[in-house]
C-alpha cells in the first residue's frame, strides 16, 4: 500500500513510520524542514519538505505520489504554537483533504484528541458530543477539533483517532519535557479532574492498525484514566519533582474517555499510565 503520512517528523510519526515499512508499506513522510526529511530517510521513508498552508504544493505532491492512504498527525505542539496548530487543524486540514480527493486518496486517517468532549459523568465514548459550546481558550481548541473532524469526514473513508494524552519520548510528558518542567515548578495542580493518556508507541500502533478500521472516531487511551489528584503524585515522584499541590476545582469536561471501541477492533495498549510512566521515565 502507498501511505502518505503528513506531519511524518512529529512525535507519532517517528514512532509510525518503522512499523509501516516493517509490514511493506511504500512511505512518503512530509515535513515541514530538512531536519526532518533526512530524519525520515533514515527510518526509511520518501521526504518530501512540504508547508500545508502552501495549498498548490499540496496538490502537487499529492497528485505526484498518488497514496492510497494519507495519515494527518500535522500539529505544532512540539513548539507550543497554539495559533498555528489551531490554523493547522482547520486551514491545513482543509488544503489536505481537497488535495486528497483530487488526487483519488481513499481513506485518511487523522490525529484528534478525547478532551474535546461535553461535560458528563463517566468517562467519554465516541457518540458523546464534542464541547462547542465552551468558554474561551477552550473554545478554540474545540472548533478547531470539529473542523479538522468534519473536513476528513468528507473523504471516502476516513478514520479519526481521539488520542490520549501523549507520554514517552519526545512529548511534554517526557522527563525533559514541557510538563515535567512544570511540575518541578509546581506550576501543575493536582485536582479530581479525570485524565487519559497512552504511550506514543501504543498510540504509533493503534494507527497503524486503523488502515483496516471502518471510517468513524475512536478514542485512543489506556484503560485507567485517572483524577490529577491519583496520577501527579505518581509522576511527580518519578521525575524527583516536589509533591503538588492540592486544588478542589476542575473543569467539568476533564471526564476521561472510554477505549471500548478500539479494542473491538483489536487494538489494546501495552500498558497503563501507572506502569507506563515508570519504564516510560526510568529509561
Amino acid at each position: 500500500m502507498k501511505i502518505a503520512v503528513a506531519g511524518a517528523s512529529g512525535v507519532i510519526g517517528r514512532a509510525l513510520i518503522p512499523l509501516l515499512i516493517q509490514d511493506g508499506h511504500e512511505v512518503t513522510g512530509f515535513t515541514r524542514n530538512a531536519g526532518g526529511a533526512a530524519s525520515l530517510s533514515d527510518l526509511g521513508a520518501k521526504p518530501i519538505i512540504l508547508d500545508v498552508f502552501d495549498r498548490e504544493a499540496m496538490f502537487d505532491a499529492l497528485q505526484e505520489t498518488k497514496p492510497d492512504v494519507v495519515i494527518h498527525q500535522l500539529t505544532s505542539l512540539g513548539a507550543r504554537n497554539f495559533a498555528d496548530n489551531a490554523k493547522i487543524r482547520k486551514e491545513g486540514t482543509r488544503n489536505l483533504v481537497d488535495a486528497s480527493l483530487a488526487a483519488g486518496v481513499n481513506k485518511m486517517i487523522v490525529q484528534s484528541i478525547s478532551w474535546a468532549y461535553l461535560a458528563g459523568d463517566g468517562p467519554a465514548s465516541e457518540e458523546c458530543p464534542l464541547d462547542l459550546e465552551a468558554p474561551d481558550p477552550r473554545k478554540t481548541t474545540v472548533e478547531g477539533i470539529c473542523a479538522l473532524e468534519s473536513a476528513a469526514a468528507e473523504m471516502p473513508e476516513h478514520v479519526i483517532l481521539r488520542y490520549g494524552l501523549f507520554y514517552g519520548a519526545g512529548t511534554w510528558y517526557a522527563p525533559d519535557g514541557y510538563m515535567a518542567e512544570q511540575v518541578r515548578q509546581r506550576q501543575l495542580n493536582a485536582t479530581e479532574g479525570i485524565a487519559s493518556f497512552v504511550h506514543v508507541s501504543d498510540a504509533a500502533k493503534a494507527t497503524r492498525l486503523a488502515l483496516a478500521w471502518p471510517s468513524g472516531a475512536y478514542n485512543i487511551v489506556d484503560h485507567e484514566p485517572a483524577a490529577g489528584t491519583e496520577w501527579l503524585p505518581v509522576y511527580a515522584e518519578m521525575i524527583g519533582a516536589p509533591e503538588p499541590t492540592y486544588r478542589r476545582e476542575h473543569g467539568r469536561w476533564e471526564r476521561g474517555a472510554s477505549n471500548d471501541k478500539a479494542l473491538i477492533q483489536g487494538w489494546t495498549p501495552a500498558c497503563s499510565w501507572r506502569d507506563g510512566f515508570r519504564h516510560a521515565l526510568n529509561k
